[in-house]
């Protein structure tokens, strides 16, 4: 008896969970076309319906437009997610700046903080108390969030302990080294989770264009560092369940420019901002990196590069030189059919993009198969948003409301 009792329970949270996801994919949905998408009955639908309207996770929604012109009766009354039955607050964290966003049930954005990040703000500050300030400024500008306030998530660049406590190491100057995670959830009384920006920028990337979602994509971030997502046929993967590489930490060249993670020949030491800008003043290759490159300045670069100055484009020129070959050794393991280039570094591409196409084409898989397409999406904030937020809710519907019991309500 207790075997079927459990057996019925798991059906009841896999069916709840597929109509959740697909909500979460697609958006406000007829129950008509929920049974269709999932593969579950009509009845099923129905039944699950009216559970999770019970519960005040969804609610009815009137479609104005029919869908064709032709069709008569009544409009067919859609289904979506009730904005208020939860929030989340999400952390989206770098060497130059902060932002928090407060972010409801239905993916709509809420309120948003933003602070600027220098090298001493953590050393003078502690990790979780400064996360702690900015969740309780959240919550004091939306007092009615305080109490469906459900989950934090915390996107982050560096190596993560093993017990997602924090980071072993962080390009952000002093972050690495604190439990913050786990003292934020001690103090919030809220699950955390930390996510790296890699991960979240290929499964950003895949919700921003719908038709990636079930492509192989390698996603690249050009900037203050240089990171990677993959994604293999719309499946998240990477060195670890958290799907990130350390695509910027591959050696490049054996004892050359000098990383900020204290390594010498990585990617990231000619390709990101500051490697580009210590080859085009032809500053030694053991010089410390710049702690922050601003983004002016930066954008002066390119402009200099793209007008035709032999220092800045001998700058791009290697930093397309280290992607291209750091990529043309990945794809001997891994055969992306896109290569999206994002951050700053991707208003670049075209500086960067004869470099990275040469490299590409002297690789045997490249030479057999062609070049993957290499696109370029200037805005990296956008992805490590979406990405963000779609996992965020994703975890909150398969995990608190997808368990939830007949009868309760959020």
């Amino acid at each position: 008896m207790t075997r079927n009792v459990s057996d019925s329970d798991s059906v009841r949270r896999q069916n709840r969970g597929l109509i959740l996801g697909a909500l979460r994919s697609g958006g406000p949905q007829s129950r008509t076309a929920l049974a269709g998408i999932t593969g579950l009955s009509h009845a099923s639908v129905t039944a699950i319906m009216q559970d999770l309207l019970a519960q005040r996770i969804v609610e009815e929604l009137t479609s104005h437009e029919r869908t064709d012109g032709r069709m008569r009766g009544r409009p067919a009354t859609l289904v979506g997610f009730r904005r208020a039955a939860a929030y989340v607050a999400l952390f989206e964290i770098d060497v130059n700046r902060l932002r928090a966003s407060l972010v409801d049930y239905s993916g709509v954005l809420v309120d948003r903080i933003e602070t600027a990040i220098s090298p001493s703000t953590f050393a003078e500050t502690p990790p979780g108390g400064f996360f702690a300030a900015h969740l309780d400024s959240l919550r004091g500008r939306t007092p009615q969030a305080v109490r469906t306030l459900r989950r934090i998530a915390i996107s982050v660049q560096g190596i993560l302990n093993p017990d997602n406590s924090g980071l072993k190491w962080s390009p952000i100057a002093s972050l690495a080294g604190s439990s913050f995670a786990h003292d934020l959830a001690r103090d919030s009384g809220l699950p955390v989770a930390l996510y790296k920006r890699g991960r979240l920028l290929a499964e950003g990337t895949r919700w921003l264009d719908p038709g990636l979602l079930q492509s192989s994509v390698a996603t690249v971030f050009v900037g203050s560092t240089v990171a990677m997502g993959l994604s293999l046929h719309g499946h998240i993967t990477g060195r670890s369940e958290g799907g990130a590489t350390e695509f910027g930490h591959m050696n490049h060249m054996p004892n050359g420019a000098l990383c900020r993670c204290g390594m010498r020949g990585c990617i990231e030491a000619y390709a990101a901002d500051y490697g580009i800008l210590r080859t085009s003043y032809s500053v030694p290759e053991t010089t410390p990196p710049a702690p922050s490159v601003p983004a002016q300045q930066f954008d002066a670069l390119i402009q200099r590069a793209e007008a035709g100055d032999r220092d800045a484009t001998h700058g791009f020129n290697l930093a397309g030189r280290a992607i291209g070959y750091g990529l043309s050794r990945m794809m001997a393991m891994f055969d992306p059919s896109h290569i999206l280039i994002v951050g700053p570094g991707a208003r670049a591409l075209d500086l960067f993009r004869p470099e990275v196409e040469a490299a590409l084409s002297s690789s045997l898989v490249c030479k057999i198969n062609g070049l993957p397409k290499i696109l370029a999406h200037p805005d990296e904030r956008e992805p490590i948003f979406r990405g963000l937020m779609m996992k965020t809710l994703s975890t909150l519907d398969q995990t608190d409301f997808a368990a939830l019991e007949t009868g309760s309500r959020v």
